[in-house]
């Protein structure tokens, strides 16, 4: 098959949209305006359910929904349209819109760029010690777009917003001076975006520097969802696979950080024949996904999700909770119906499935992990632990929170016991950021 993408410019091409009330698409098209929209053939006419498609949560994985905007900042871009306001107006209030959602969540430009040879580096993360992100300039896309996206500022247009770098060999440099970082995660957008020869232009001088300290390549895409074909039928799909074999010879590990958010993902025959083109290559593939409302939160969808990952030799690795950004509102789910549904899910499922950790926050200290909702001394809590931390000390230190069901993020979250007024680590990490 070839790769048809469709944006806002042309989304009205998409025949099956035909049936879709002209009130819908209307307001799939404000939307857009706001958060960005891309889709292509292969999701429009292999993964939809066009017979109910407002109920498909593969429709809404991809497709925006009027409810993904507040209805104040909705009703704001509508009015400006009825009204022939103009462009250059319009854009102005949108940016503006984009800003009031906190677009780049959990201190990503403000605390996770380091300071290296006199200069921010823009498009490395490196928050934790063991792993350092990198953001390919040629991978600052995708083949289409989730709705629920916490990097939906890359998409925008907007290049203060957006994180990106091309220069390998200050990566490479970066790498060699940091001798805690084990694992590069390759992330953006999606690496997979690139063409075999691009993606080479980044990873070869990975493996021809000398560089002891560095264990493990993890690639993050959501290419097996979105386009299964870049692996099989795409002209460079066996270039891209041999270059992935070249990483695992090299005796680096290779793990493929993929994102399914459904197990209708997981239906197609291109997509387990591209499976198994991977596995063949000598990578492991690990998935990923946050718990989403209106998609997947529903124990029985985890527990056919994790099953059919097993089945195709995939590694089942984090239920996150979605990051305070974008369309959150949409998709939160409360932090104690996210565990139920994990603790449903997990008990259900056998111990080589159980390799899943959740439901997990990304937040500015750390990943922070919920282990439950207890009852200590006759007092019902919220059990949490950190999994990953700005400080490497404060992992797997349980701590507690006062018992809160609506609370969907850990600055909602109290401490229990009335001891503190925050928690253990926010002291400490004020003194880190500053």
């Amino acid at each position: 098959m070839n790769y048809k993408a469709y944006t806002l410019r042309n989304y009205r091409e998409i025949k099956q949209l035909n049936q879709v009330p002209e009130e819908k698409l209307k307001a799939l098209e404000i939307v857009s305006r706001v958060l960005p929209f891309k889709t292509n053939n292969y999701i429009v006419n292999e993964l939809i359910n066009w017979n109910d498609p407002f109920n498909d949560p593969l429709f809404k994985l991809t497709f925006p929904q009027k409810d993904m905007l507040s209805e104040y900042h909705f009703d704001t871009i509508n009015e400006l349209i009825l009204k022939n306001a103009g462009e250059y107006l319009i854009n102005h209030k949108i940016n503006e819109i984009r800003q009031q959602l906190n677009p780049h969540p959990a201190g990503q430009l403000e605390y996770n760029m380091p300071e290296f040879e006199g200069q921010t580096l823009n498009g490395i993360q490196h928050k934790y010690n063991e792993t350092m992100l990198f953001f390919p300039s040629h991978g600052q896309t995708c083949h289409a777009y989730c709705t629920f996206c916490f990097r939906w500022p890359q998409f925008t247009g907007i290049s203060d917003l957006k994180l990106a770098m091309k220069d390998t060999n200050l990566m490479v440099r970066y790498l060699k001076a940091n001798k805690e970082i084990t694992d590069i995660l390759f992330t953006g957008g999606d690496p997979m975006i690139m063409s075999a020869k691009l993606l080479e232009r980044y990873i070869n001088p990975l493996l021809n520097e000398d560089i002891p300290n560095l264990q493990t390549i993890r690639i993050g895409s959501k290419s097996l969802t979105f386009w299964p074909y870049r692996y099989l039928t795409d002209p460079d799909s066996d270039d891209v696979l041999r270059l992935f074999e070249k990483i695992v010879k090299s005796g680096k590990h290779l793990a493929f950080m993929a994102h399914f958010n459904h197990f209708g993902e997981l239906n197609t025959e291109a997509c387990v024949k591209a499976i198994k083109r991977i596995k063949n290559t000598g990578a492991e593939i690990r998935s990923q996904a946050p718990i989403l409302n209106h998609i997947n939160a529903n124990p029985n969808i985890w527990i056919k999700l994790w099953k059919k990952q097993v089945n195709l030799g995939i590694i089942p690795y984090y239920m996150f909770i979605p990051r305070n950004t974008g369309s959150q509102e949409y998709f939160n789910v409360p932090l104690v119906k996210a565990y139920d549904i994990f603790s449903k899910a997990y008990s259900n499922v056998s111990g080589i499935a159980r390799t899943v950790r959740g439901p997990s926050m990304s937040t500015n200290p750390g990943k922070i992990l919920i282990l439950g909702c207890p009852e200590i001394n006759g007092e019902k809590v919220i059990a949490l632990s950190f999994i990953q931390g700005r400080d490497a000390d404060w992992v797997l230190k349980p701590f507690f929170a006062k018992y809160n069901e609506n609370a969907k993020w850990i600055d909602e979250l109290k401490p229990a016991f009335q001891e503190e007024e925050d928690f253990f680590y926010v002291n400490e990490f004020y003194d880190l950021i500053e």
